[in-house]
């Protein structure tokens, strides 16, 4: 059946949609990008403002700009996120009121990932998670009796009429939608076309008749795009550890964030100068363990034959690895040699299909051209599909799907390990929801199916509590993610930890191996007196060096050469802002513990000579002319902050010192 109903004006359309469908909305939205905005706070005003009608809301990463604090954060992140984000951007109304516990009692949302830390605080998200592997939520989903979809597309009109593209969340909706048609409940589900949204064809090109209405709203913001963030050296040293258990022909899935930038840059550095990166390894590594690791698992050449990308999101890295020309395995070769194989025929020489399979995309607006030209330049290149064939290798297409794989390594963060193997990557001890399950177990479990999979989880060795640094290896935690049982790859920035298949004895001295020293005493006592670790047990000597003091320096050199930059892919931050950032970071690590603050009060107080630049970041924060007592006191802050720290690109900033 055609469209039944198209609008341009979405207040129309939300009075249309709650005439229709009754007092009770009980809506699906896509997770990240593809939520319409406009749409969904047309409608939560509507439900706010009656209390006679109730609506419930099932999504997931609901993205918002940041809400900087009063002070300097506001004085920096207002200018930018006006510039980047664009001043007619729209953020859900719901996700705002929900972090600051002011949603109406008849309004209910339900996640099963939330934007990491930003509802830890909320209580009504608290309590309306749903904890969920992603390839299980459509199955709950249609459980629920969802009455309405909503939903961003990509329009297109040809010869043979008007199609839609799922673009970038096929993830979910291709799956939900097939299991509420079999149950019998499909609800009414609403296109609502961005123009800048790229258009994606394959399993992600729909029919018109897949949705009941259309809404072309006359004006559309900016896409929502994730600005690029800084690099520090810790997670470099994690990124070219990592880098090294990457296997030519393989397969690779990564995650999003900056240790996930991090390996991609290593991966370009082993591919573009292969010898400086050698180098930075055996300086980070002079053991050689990690080099060992790589001669059984990963590689130390550059990639030939390339890489295949199979990953729940699309990110940057691989357009950047797309265009070093590492991600080039193209999935119908796969096929091809299969069949060829099996009638005796010889191997096809005309490559094929597509080389990189993902269920969303999320990232910068420079992302999104190179899909949008990707798909008009080579439409089998990316193949955009339902969450349920990438994370999992069951059904139809398991042979294969587990082809493709070859080789895998899943590339993956946590928050927290434990000597044992378990990885904590969502929850805290207490309960509370970080972030979500999301495809992580969904990824470490079919790491083990797979023949020649690996799981890789990366962690920082440390973290900045209330009381100063705090180790992310523990020896138990409360709360966990991936279970010991499934345990297998580890890497911090000391080194990478082999933990499948090993004893509980054997695991505890690999984790001690790749922690940070100055918690090595406290983490192998524990061991030893819960009977895990031989008495006699003597910490090696070279663990002792693994410290933020010894990674720096072996790593500056490589800084200074460039090969590690502060920004790998480009910044969206002005020169003056980079120069701005390390100063804030500083300043926010300072507040951290007695020692930090004590440590800013004698630069507050001897602030030394002005740093380069420094006329120009005050002016950039708004603190250079006349100033009330406040403003004069935030100044003299920042100033001592940025004669604190280096410029952006050249050696890592210091941290004040705190905890042990």
């Amino acid at each position: 059946m055609p469209i039944e109903h198209r609008y341009i004006d979405t207040d129309a359309c939300a009075r249309q949609l709650v005439e229709k469908l009754g007092p009770h909305l009980r809506i699906a939205a896509p997770l990240g990008l593809g939520k319409p905005h406009g749409l969904l706070n047309a409608l939560y005003r509507r439900i706010a403002a009656d209390a006679s009608r109730s609506m419930r809301l099932y999504t997931a990463l609901s993205l918002t700009r940041p809400q900087p604090a009063p002070g300097l954060e506001q004085r920096f992140l207002g200018p930018f996120v006006e510039r980047h984000f664009g001043a007619d951007a729209i953020d859900p109304q719901y996700a705002l009121d929900q972090a600051r516990n002011a949603l109406p009692t008849n309004v209910e949302v339900h996640e099963f990932y939330m934007q990491s830390g930003a509802l830890l605080h909320s209580g009504s998200a608290q309590r309306n998670y749903i904890s969920q592997n992603y390839t299980h939520v459509a199955r709950d989903l249609a459980m629920q009796d969802i009455n309405l979809l909503v939903q961003l597309v990509a329009r297109r009109e040809g010869p043979d009429g008007v199609h839609y593209s799922l673009s970038c969340n096929p993830d979910l909706t291709l799956d939900f939608l097939r299991q509420a048609q079999l149950a019998g409940r499909r609800p009414l589900c609403v296109a609502v076309v961005h123009p800048d949204l790229p258009y994606l064809g394959g399993d992600a090109e729909v029919a018109e008749a897949y949705f009941d209405v259309e809404l072309r709203p006359e004006h559309s913001p900016r896409l929502f795009a994730l600005p690029r963030l800084p690099v520090d050296l810790v997670e470099y040293a994690l990124g070219l550890h990592a880098s090294a258990l990457v296997r030519d022909g393989g397969c690779l899935q990564v995650g999003i964030g900056t240790l996930s930038d991090a390996l991609v840059k290593s991966l370009l550095l082993r591919q573009q100068d292969n010898t400086l990166w050698r180098r930075a390894l055996v300086a980070l590594d002079p053991g050689g363990a990690t080099h060992a690791l790589a001669g059984q698992l990963g590689g130390l050449a550059p990639f030939g034959a390339g890489l295949y990308g199979a990953s729940e999101m699309v990110m940057d890295g691989f357009m950047h690895l797309q265009r070093a020309g590492i991600l080039k395995r193209r999935s119908w070769d796969d096929l091809a040699l299969e069949r060829a194989a099996a009638d005796g025929r010889p191997s096809p020489s005309t490559p094929g299909g597509h080389y990189l399979r993902g269920a969303f995309f999320l990232g910068s607006r420079e992302l999104y051209d190179w899909l949008d030209a990707t798909e008009a330049a080579d439409p089998d290149a990316i193949d955009m599909c339902a969450v349920s064939n990438v994370n999992q290798l069951y059904g139809d297409h398991q042979a294969l799907a587990t082809l493709q794989r070859r080789g895998a390594r899943f590339f993956n963060t946590c928050m927290m390990a434990t000597l044992l193997g378990a990885a904590v990557s969502d929850t805290l001890e207490d309960g509370g929801v970080v972030s979500g399950v999301g495809g992580q177990y969904n990824f470490v479990a079919m790491a083990h199916e797979l023949p020649d999979g690996r799981s890789v989880l990366l962690l920082r060795a440390t973290r900045q509590g209330r009381g100063g640094i705090e180790s992310n290896i523990r020896w138990n935690y409360g709360q966990t993610t991936i279970p010991r049982h499934l345990r297998d790859l580890v890497v911090t920035e000391y080194g990478v930890a082999d933990l499948r298949g090993k004893s509980d004895s054997e695991c505890v001295e690999a984790m001690l191996s790749i922690a940070d020293a100055r918690f090595l005493d406290a983490l192998c006592a524990q061991a030893k007196a819960h009977g895990k670790l031989a008495a006699d047990f003597a910490i090696p000597e070279a663990w002792r060096r693994h410290h933020p003091r010894h990674l720096h320096q072996a790593l500056a050199p490589f800084r200074h050469k460039g090969l590690l930059p502060t920004f790998p892919f480009g910044s969206d931050f002005t020169a003056v802002e980079q120069r701005l950032l390390p100063a804030l970071e500083w300043l926010k690590a300072a507040s951290g513990g007695w020692r930090g603050r004590w440590r800013l009060l004698r630069a507050v107080i001897r602030p030394g000579e002005a740093a380069d630049g420094e006329a120009e970041a005050l002016a950039r924060m708004g603190l250079a002319g006349p100033l009330r007592l406040a403003d004069r006191l935030q100044r003299r802050l920042l100033r001592a902050a940025l004669r604190q720290v280096a410029p952006a690109d050249r050696a890592a900033p210091p941290a004040p010192p705190s905890g042990p």
